[in-house]
């Protein structure tokens, strides 16, 4: 016969020796200690000295070694009951419901793909020059001009001045170059894949693999919000994310809600991965890894 304890059963069962074993304790001291010392003289006193080995006990109502046999079967029983419920004990598997074509969007959806680094900001222009005022002894102590006459007469020649030569200002420093944006792809030659499928052969099998260990983990984790299962909301969440080179998963972000709490439910669950330490298989590009955005549908299905 197949007998299968769940590990509430064998708590129940254990806990259940142990408050029966206590019990039995107390009832023979409950019932040793009430019987009358005076009594048991009268009945049993001229039993007395007949020999060493009956006189071990002073009256044979508080003999205990009389249930010595009873007190072995029980233990017998007990330790029975023990390893016949350790060798059964049953760990199940939590049962993971995963929707029909859970990875499929009904409809498309167009996203702007991330920057992966904003453009500095130019530099602020200079700050005006100060005025400061020239204090009046400053004035004083300066030289008056002179005045020349410049009047000319008919036929005083008038030449131009020559011109001062005046050395040309270094030219501005060149701008500093952009910083290098990595591209980030919506689909590349190799699409990046959920971790736990590297040993398999061909790269068909790796990837309906990846998809399978990908819905179970997000199944497995996700917990329908108590607020949506009692208002009955059904329907499929979208969250984007961007798998890094190195396989971290950020950048992460709700682009289709339905509504009370699931979209942040299926976010944590998303954001778990990088708790866990669940490295993807990075996308490639030409043989070279690439960043890649992921668009992952989570449905929200009560039973």
């Amino acid at each position: 016969m197949n007998v299968a304890f769940t590990s509430n059963m064998t708590f129940f069962l254990l806990g259940g020796i142990f408050v029966l074993t206590i019990g039995i304790i107390y009832f023979f001291r409950y019932r040793m200690s009430h019987f009358n010392r005076d009594e048991l003289k009268a009945r049993f006193g001229h039993r007395q000295g007949r020999n060493l080995l009956s006189g071990r006990n002073k009256f044979p109502e508080v003999d205990t070694f009389r249930y010595s046999q009873t007190f072995l079967q029980y233990g017998l029983l007990a330790t029975l009951f023990v390893v016949v419920a350790a060798l059964n004990w049953t760990t199940f598997e939590r049962q993971v419901l995963i929707p029909d074509n859970a990875l499929d969007l009904t409809e498309d959806i167009t996203l702007e793909v991330p920057r992966s680094a904003e453009p500095p900001p130019p530099p602020p222009p200079p700050p005006p020059p100060m005025i400061q005022e020239v204090p009046e002894e400053f004035i004083e102590d300066l030289d008056q001009p002179e005045f020349v006459d410049q009047s000319i007469e008919r036929e005083t020649e008038v030449r131009a001045p020559e011109p001062v030569k005046t050395e040309a200002p270094p030219p501005p420093p060149p701008p500093p170059p952009p910083p290098k944006e990595e591209e980030i792809f919506v689909i590349a030659e190799d699409m990046p894949r959920f971790p736990g499928c590297e040993n398999l052969g061909s790269k068909k099998e790796k990837e309906e693999c990846a998809k399978g260990q990908l819905l179970e983990f997000i199944y497995k984790n996700i917990q329908y919000p108590a607020i949506a299962r009692e208002n009955g909301v059904e329907g499929t969440v979208v969250i984007s994310f961007v798998v890094e080179k190195d396989g971290q998963v950020k950048e992460t972000r709700i682009v289709r809600e339905i509504g009370a709490g699931c979209g942040d439910e299926a976010l944590r669950v998303v954001e778990l991965m990088n708790t866990e330490g669940k490295r993807w298989t990075p996308g490639k590009q030409r043989g070279k890894p690439v960043r890649v955005m992921f668009n992952l549908p989570v449905k929200f299905k009560l039973k």
